[in-house]
């Protein structure tokens, strides 16, 4: 095995769901391998069924160890987790599917931690699934922070156009709203800049949004912008950081996608997924499926990488070969940025 490149762990997502479609389908394109050294992490049996779904005229090169992967265009290096695969039916919820999904991702981060691969990207997994399978988290998120014994970590997402990071994700409305204190926001500010300096950013522009309507209309709608967000902002900036706001929420969007802001703090999960997801996902009336789906989901704070696809597992086309890897290629490559810096 020769390392001349990042080695990424990508991970086959729920076996129910699109991600290993789609994960065939990024390893049927040459131009990964041009940036880095990739192996799946999964069940080469799900694997070989993904590779008849996908249509894709690949091999498999099942493997217990990195060390052992060849890395050659044309075949899959998977990472066998050694779990019997039993029926797993396309589009369902199943704890058998949840399990072998969570897993993958624990091997990953496992593989990470101790060196052997410079940085892990996620396919989508079922809350639900996960759940059912005995493995009590909220997402992906979650799953990375307690294996890697995070605290302090924060969502980015990221495409071309917009990145956004939120100071909380996966909560209730109404505890989103309670989460929104200073202290948190100026760690997430702070994790952002560091971030988007990894991204190759020298000196980000962040643009921070308010948590009420016209961040509150100094009082009117809230005070939250006066009592935690604006003494956060200001911190932040007495810290040397270029940090704007509190930014009304349906302007900071705006801003951002027309080049003002290199990246955007959001109050809670809705506020960021919103606007990132009107940027790169497309949907086409007439075949009535997903054209485009590119963003990238990125963990910051964590002591490995990882990013992810920003979608789900797309249940109601999996099985099916038309799902779209678009979101898989961006997610690797930028896994690829943040290894090389």
């Amino acid at each position: 095995m020769k390392k001349s490149k990042p080695i990424l762990a990508i991970t086959m997502g729920d076996p129910a769901g699109i991600g290993p479609e789609i994960a065939v389908k990024t390893f049927a394109n040459k131009e990964v391998y041009d940036w880095c050294s990739p192996v799946l992490v999964g069940s080469a049996a799900v694997m070989d069924e993904a590779m008849k779904i996908a249509g894709t005229p690949l091999l498999l090169n099942p493997i217990q160890k990195v060390e052992q992967a060849r890395f050659e265009f044309g075949k899959i290096d998977v990472l066998d987790i050694g779990m019997v695969v039993g029926e797993i039916k396309y589009g369902e919820v199943s704890a058998e599917a949840g399990n072998l999904a969570f897993y993958s991702i624990v091997k990953a981060i496992e593989l990470a931690k101790n060196g052997e691969v410079d940085g892990t990207v996620t396919n989508p997994i079922n809350k639900k699934a996960i759940n059912d399978a005995g493995h009590h988290f909220s997402g992906h998120t979650e799953i990375y922070a307690h294996y890697t014994d995070t605290s302090k970590y924060a969502m980015l997402l990221a495409d071309e156009k917009i990145k956004v990071i939120h100071v909380s994700t996966h909560v209730s409305l109404r505890k989103a709203c309670d989460l929104a204190k200073k202290e948190r926001i100026l760690e997430v500010i702070d994790i952002l800049n560091k971030g988007l300096k990894r991204l190759g950013i020298d000196s980000p522009r962040i643009g921070v949004a308010g948590l009420n309507p016209h961040s509150g209309d100094d009082g009117l709608f809230g005070d939250e912008e006066i009592k935690e967000i604006g003494p956060a902002v200001v911190e932040a900036k007495q810290k040397g950081l270029d940090v704007s706001g509190p930014v009304p929420p349906d302007t900071l969007f705006a801003l951002a996608a027309g080049g003002r802001f290199d990246g955007c703090v959001a109050m809670y999960h809705d506020q960021g997924h919103i606007p990132f997801k009107l940027a790169g996902f497309q949907w086409d009336e007439e075949t009535k499926k997903m054209k485009s789906v590119k963003g990238v989901n990125i963990t910051l704070g964590l002591p490995i990488i990882r990013t992810s696809v920003d979608h789900g597992t797309a249940f109601e086309i999996a099985g099916q070969g038309i799902a779209s890897p678009d979101a898989l290629m961006y997610a690797i490559n930028y896994a690829v940025k943040l290894a090389q810096n």
